[in-house]
């Protein structure tokens, strides 16, 4: 997978994997989702958009099943600090 931080009021970093289609990204808040079946056409208009939490709500959300990887609550309470 292919990693990627970014500026972003919505996003830290996300990461895809061309040959499952698989778009993992990491919140601001910590948490992490899984999206499946996302086109690589998909995860380049993410790299390239302006604005990424905009492009986010555009495309991806509501459109590829996901997963809820790691909750920002138990993030929180595994390192101690909550």
């Amino acid at each position: 997978m292919n990693e990627a931080r970014v500026e972003s009021t919505t996003l830290r970093a996300f990461a895809y994997d061309d040959s499952r289609e698989d778009l993992q990204l990491e919140f601001l808040s910590g948490a992490i989702y899984h999206y499946y079946g996302v086109p690589a056409a998909v995860h380049e208009g993410l790299l390239g958009a302006p604005s990424k939490g905009r492009y986010f709500n555009r495309a991806i959300r509501g459109r590829f099943p996901y997963v809820l990887v790691l909750c920002a609550s138990a993030q929180t309470d595994l390192t101690g600090k909550g």
